[in-house]
C-alpha cells in the first residue's frame, strides 16, 4: 500500500489557512457582525469558509480542469436554505467568504504571497469601504402583523406611520402594506427605520 505520510506541500496548507482564517475573520467578525448583529450567520460563515478551502485545496491536488472549478460554483449556487428566507446581504457575505477560500486555496506558485495578499487585502478595503463609508445608514425591516385595516389605507399613512411609532417605539422611516387578510381584518405591514436614530 502506497501511503504519503507527509508532503511539502503541508507547510503550503498552513501557509494558506492562517492567511484564509485572517481575512475571514475581518470579514467575518469585523466587517460583517458590527452591522447585522446575527451570531447564527457567523457559525454559517466560518464552517462555509473553511470547509470550502479544504475542499479545494484537496481537489486541487487532483489537478482538476477548468470545468470543474466552475462545476464547484454550480453546487454552492444552488444552495437554499429551506428553514427561512436569507436576505440578500447575508448571500452577498456568504459569497465573499466562499470566495476568499476558493481564491486562496486554488492560486497557483506562480502567484506570490504579497499578490495573494493584495487580492484579500482589496476584497475587504472594498466591502469596508461600502459597508462603513458609502452605505453609512443602516436600514432595518420588521414585519408587524397589523389589526386597523382602516389605517392601511393610502391617505391614511401619516397616520399609520403615528400609530406604530407608538405602538414600537421606533422612529420609523417608511411602511409598506403586504398581505391583507379581511377575514381576520390583519394586515401585514413591513416598517423600515435606520438604526442610528434609534440610538440617539
Amino acid at each position: 500500500m502506497n501511503i504519503t505520510w507527509f508532503d511539502p506541500d503541508f507547510y503550503t496548507l498552513l501557509l494558506r489557512v492562517s492567511i484564509n482564517l485572517l481575512f475571514l475573520i475581518i470579514v467575518i467578525r469585523y466587517l460583517y457582525y458590527p452591522i447585522a448583529k446575527r451570531k447564527d450567520y457567523l457559525f454559517t460563515y466560518f464552517l462555509i469558509g473553511f470547509i470550502t478551502f479544504f475542499l479545494c485545496f484537496g481537489l486541487k491536488k487532483l489537478d482538476i480542469d477548468t470545468g470543474m472549478g466552475l462545476g464547484l460554483f454550480a453546487i454552492f449556487g444552488i444552495i437554499r436554505y429551506r428553514t427561512s428566507t436569507v436576505e440578500i446581504k447575508e448571500m452577498t457575505y456568504l459569497f465573499i467568504v466562499i470566495g476568499l477560500s476558493v481564491i486562496n486555496s486554488l492560486a497557483s506558485n506562480k502567484i506570490s504571497i504579497a499578490e495573494l495578499a493584495l487580492i484579500n487585502v482589496s476584497i475587504c478595503l472594498l466591502t469596508y469601504l461600502i459597508e462603513y463609508v458609502f452605505l453609512l445608514r443602516n436600514e432595518t425591516q420588521k414585519t408587524v402583523l397589523f389589526e386597523r385595516i382602516d389605517l392601511i389605507k393610502s391617505f391614511n399613512n401619516k397616520e399609520l406611520k403615528s400609530n406604530l411609532e407608538e405602538r414600537t417605539g421606533l422612529k420609523i422611516n417608511r411602511v409598506e402594506v403586504g398581505k391583507i387578510n379581511y377575514l381576520n381584518d390583519t394586515a401585514d405591514v413591513k416598517i423600515y427605520y435606520f438604526d442610528d436614530e434609534q440610538k440617539s
